[in-house]
């Protein structure tokens, strides 16, 4: 009889626990293993990406890193800013990884996965091989590179026509130089920089086709010091203007320009900044060395971006290309002092020309060459 009811009172303490197990529910609105809340719809075909409150996003920088005071800057920006919006703050619902050396790609993309954001974007098209790779193994996460194309539903690809507002920062070049010398500093010597050297090449001559560009590459977006070197370089064989598209190395050729301008308060001497205005950078004491900045709104398209993929519209296997119709390309005029109402005019009016169809910008070494030909 004993053993009767000890043996009874076993089998009403596991039903009390099955019971228990199956009536439990998520009611925090937790994530399960994929970082997905329990009640959240699938935003598209390619997996259980969240959205609503609980959507998170990540970027990972290139090694340009996220204080580059350019690019890299400008995306972090404007995720920063989505997540204001919602009420979410660094490390709670937004947040980056940065990388020091390409090596870093992997491991900062990897733990952003394991750390289940729903949206990852890679800063640069030097993420591109490690994000695709990232896309593919990670079916339920959306993946996004700035400045270069991937394939897959779960990815979506943000550039710009940079050459469009070179263009225009090589027409306000051409009519400002004294010397008739201008000076082009790229970071890595690829397709992508190729668009902001031939659109600059084609606005100056443009203007003057017996300008002089000298075109120079630090085969890297993160060293101020080689940045700086060529700046020297070309500021003393008589060049007056330098358009940079380097990240963290164009911080060099303004560090060079404010040098000289220090040391010669009446020498007309200037830098052109990229990606955003970078007007701040070149202020010196009285006098400020930025001429102008041709602004590429990558805090707009990563804004954008993140907000579709919150609102279940990931616009997932797009590329999705920004220029001067987007509101997404312009040219600065905060230094009105240097960016005279004369050329602020011209600048309006190649612009005008660009709009309407009537000016296609070379973005190739080959494109310019033909478009010069026909000047």
């Amino acid at each position: 009889m004993k053993n009767r009811k000890l043996l009874l009172m076993a089998l009403l303490f596991v039903l009390v626990a099955l019971l228990a197990a199956c009536g439990s529910s998520n009611d925090d609105g937790g994530k399960d293993s994929t970082g997905d809340s329990g009640d959240t719809q699938d935003t598209n075909d390619s997996g259980d990406s969240g959205s609503g409150d609980d959507f998170s996003v990540a970027m990972v920088t290139d090694i340009g890193g996220v204080d580059d005071r350019s690019f890299n800057q400008s995306a972090w920006e404007g995720i920063t800013e989505w997540g204001e919006e919602h009420g979410l703050s660094k490390g709670n619902g937004f947040d980056y990884a940065q990388s020091n050396a390409p090596e870093d790609y992997v491991p900062n993309i990897t733990r952003m996965v394991r750390e289940d954001y729903n949206l990852i974007l890679g800063i640069g098209f030097e993420l591109k091989e490690d994000i695709q790779n990232a896309a593919n193994q990670n079916s339920d996460v959306y993946f996004g590179i700035v400045d270069d194309v991937v394939e897959g539903d779960n990815t979506v690809s943000i550039t710009f026509k940079e050459h469009e507002g070179s263009f225009l920062v090589g027409v306000a070049a051409a009519m400002k130089t004294k010397t008739d010398k201008l000076g082009f500093v790229g970071g890595i010597d690829s397709p992508l920089i190729n668009k902001f050297e031939a659109g600059f090449i084609a606005g100056a001559k443009s203007i003057n086709p017996d300008i002089e560009v000298d075109v120079q590459y630090a085969e890297h977006f993160g060293d101020p010091s080689k940045g700086k070197m060529i700046a020297a370089d070309m500021y003393n064989n008589d060049v007056d203007i330098i358009y940079h598209a380097s990240g963290g190395t164009g911080n060099g050729v303004f560090n060079e320009a404010k040098d000289l301008k220090n040391a010669d308060p009446d020498r007309e001497i200037w830098v052109i900044g990229v990606d955003r205005d970078q007007h701040d950078e070149g202020q010196i004491g009285d006098h400020n060395v930025t001429f102008t900045s041709m602004v590429k709104r990558v805090d707009v398209a990563v804004k954008d971006v993140a907000q579709l993929a919150m609102d279940g519209e990931f616009p997932g296997g797009e590329q999705l290309e920004f220029g001067i119709q987007e509101n997404a390309i312009s040219v600065a005029a905060t230094n009105d002092e240097a960016m005279t109402d004369e050329i602020v005019s011209a600048v309006k009016e190649w612009e005008e020309k660009i709009l309407n169809g009537e000016l296609e910008i070379p973005f190739t070494r080959d494109a310019l060459k033909t478009f010069l030909e026909e000047l």
